[in-house]
């Protein structure tokens, strides 16, 4: 699994919890972060170097736990990797809930400028519910706001007001954290946007899809395993341990530091 920083590790979370028997590796290309305002180009550069460190570690599955990444990536990836491994990505799962979830037919995005510039939410949308209009906000100061691991404050609740005022004006009744770091702000989102929208992520969704994936292709372990799970980052380890153990909600003992840009130079 592989993010920007330590927003996947949300989806980690959640992975973890409900596949107890796997085995994790999650790489954080914290050196690069942000990766919301690189183009196309530069972000399936990054994700091909990011799944080759990983498929060099023995994965079995591979996660682009990044809405970025996914939005310009994912295809690429797929075809590349096409019977060597498989990849899933975080739009179509959280398409997929918020085309259940919706009633009205109405359904928001709050994402970084690259996700939002990609159209890929609105193709995964129209897939899961043709009917459905997709009302997209691109925030750039978001995430990185989030990285930093700081304090809830007066930017945070800026930026959020700013991002849900057009979504409340739109009329949506249902909205998706088109971010992995966002539930990290989940219920400052949820106060902006009103309790009676439905707030979708993509920590569950790409649970249940990892899941289905490995039985399906044969390559789920038994459920009386213990799995582990470990930790890569492109930037300073210790930060990343500091931020990932509060995104992660569970303990991070170590992790260990990777070079980022050589296989790209080669």
């Amino acid at each position: 699994m592989f993010d920007s920083g330590v927003g996947g590790l949300t989806v980690l979370h959640e992975c973890l919890v409900s596949l107890p028997e796997e085995d994790f590796l999650y790489l954080g290309d914290t050196a690069r972060f942000p990766y919301g305002d690189r183009s196309p180009d530069e972000l399936r550069a990054f994700a091909r170097e990011l799944a080759e460190i990983l498929l060099e570690r023995g994965a079995k599955l591979l996660v682009i736990a990044c809405n970025s990444a996914t939005a310009a990536a994912l295809p690429a990836l797929r075809e590349e990797l096409h019977g060597r491994i498989p990849v899933i990505g975080v739009v179509t799962p959280e398409a997929r809930l918020a085309a259940r979830a919706t009633r009205n037919g109405r359904v928001g995005l709050i994402a970084t400028p690259a996700t939002v510039d990609s159209g890929a939410y609105g193709r995964a949308l129209a897939d899961a519910a043709p009917g459905a209009e997709l009302h997209a906000v691109a925030s750039a100061e978001l995430a990185p706001l989030i990285q930093a691991g700081g304090d809830v404050d007066h930017r945070v609740l800026d930026c959020v007001e700013g991002a849900c005022r057009p979504l409340r004006a739109a009329g949506v009744d249902t909205v998706i954290l088109g971010c992995t770091h966002y539930p990290l702000i989940r219920p400052v989102l949820q106060r902006e946007l009103g309790r009676g929208i439905t707030i979708v992520s993509s920590g569950e969704a790409i649970a249940e899809d990892v899941h289905g994936t490995l039985e399906r292709l044969g390559l789920a372990n038994p459920a009386t395993r213990r799995g582990a799970y470990g930790f890569l980052a492109s930037g300073d380890v210790e930060d990343f341990r500091r931020l990932g153990t509060r995104f992660l909600q569970l303990p991070i003992t170590s992790v260990e530091h990777f070079e980022v840009g050589v296989r790209a130079a080669a």
